[in-house]
């Protein structure tokens, strides 16, 4: 044990050793987003993983692990409403005997998350186990539900970093409902690439179609998505002045990863993307990354 953890208080020795259980999570589940974690500034590093350990863990009670190991969807839902409600009472408590919940809970208390922007998340998530449609064999997003969908699984999310990462700042009214447009934009930029990176596996393995009531997707329908989604990076990057400059980095990458993933779906026939996941290579990231730290000191 270290100095510092010696020097802790049991509550403080808990709360680290839980953010280090939630690190070793999004670790095993990413290694895109562990890079991107470093480069925050260290005062907004361990909460970021905080957040994404607690979505890490509801996205794998809903995408099939809770379902390999053998439970009916009955207790799927029951899974799922059972770490929203110990989610919930560990904000309100500060402790939780979940070490994933109690991580996200230090982070929610600091930052003030609360249930406006939890209770959303898990609704999302349950929209995941709804049954599929007879005529389809899918689970089918139409338009307006596929944006409370959005809004629920990945706006949120947006929102919930954006009040980590100005928690310390003294941000206008103006300023704040533009970071918050910002916020969700680039969350729903990140879910959309997302859905047509995934979808030979939403498809085939989970069958599910997030992007199309009719089940699949035509060149054309991916064309306007892709149209889509650049117009949410534009509106996200309009705003990475106004963030901390010890995020900037971080967020700028992203929004260069994925513009790069965009760029490559579009030259992608919608053939290929139901068969196969488009990616980005690790020197590929590298070098956005660089180029948008030379973009940002040069600003």
């Amino acid at each position: 044990m270290t100095r510092e953890m010696d020097d802790a208080s049991p509550l403080e020795r808990y709360t680290r050793a839980s953010e280090s259980a939630s690190g070793r999570i999004i670790a095993a589940y990413s290694t895109s987003f562990g890079t991107a974690t470093k480069l925050l500034g260290p005062a907004h590093r361990k909460h970021i993983r905080n957040i994404y350990g607690l979505v890490r863990v509801a996205d794998e009670i809903v995408d099939g692990v809770a379902e390999e190991a053998g439970l009916p969807v009955a207790e799927q839902h029951a899974e799922l409403t059972l770490l929203e409600t110990e989610t919930l009472r560990s904000v309100d408590a500060g402790f939780s005997s979940n070490p994933i919940i109690h991580a996200f809970a230090h982070t929610a208390r600091a930052a003030q998350i609360d249930a406006e922007l939890v209770v959303p998340f898990f609704a999302s998530m349950r929209t995941d186990l709804e049954v599929a449609e007879p005529a389809t064999g899918r689970l089918c997003f139409g338009e307006r539900d596929h944006a409370d969908y959005v809004y629920g699984s990945a706006e949120v999310i947006g929102l919930m970093c954006l009040k980590v990462f100005v928690r310390d700042m003294e941000v206008t009214g103006s300023e704040m409902n533009r970071l918050e447009h910002g916020a969700r934009r680039l969350g729903a930029a990140f879910q959309n690439v997302n859905f047509l990176r995934d979808l030979a596996d939403d498809n085939a393995r989970l069958g599910r179609s997030y992007l199309s009531s009719a089940g699949t997707i035509d060149e054309e329908q991916k064309h306007q998505w892709v149209v889509t989604i650049n117009e949410q990076l534009h509106d996200a990057s309009e705003v990475l002045p106004l963030l901390p400059k010890d995020s900037q980095l971080a967020v700028a990458g992203a929004l260069s990863l994925f513009r790069k993933l965009n760029e490559r779906i579009e030259e992608t026939p919608i053939e290929e993307l139901y068969r196969r996941r488009v990616r980005v290579s690790g020197p590929e990231k590298a070098l956005l990354i660089a180029r948008a730290a030379l973009e940002l000191a040069a600003r």
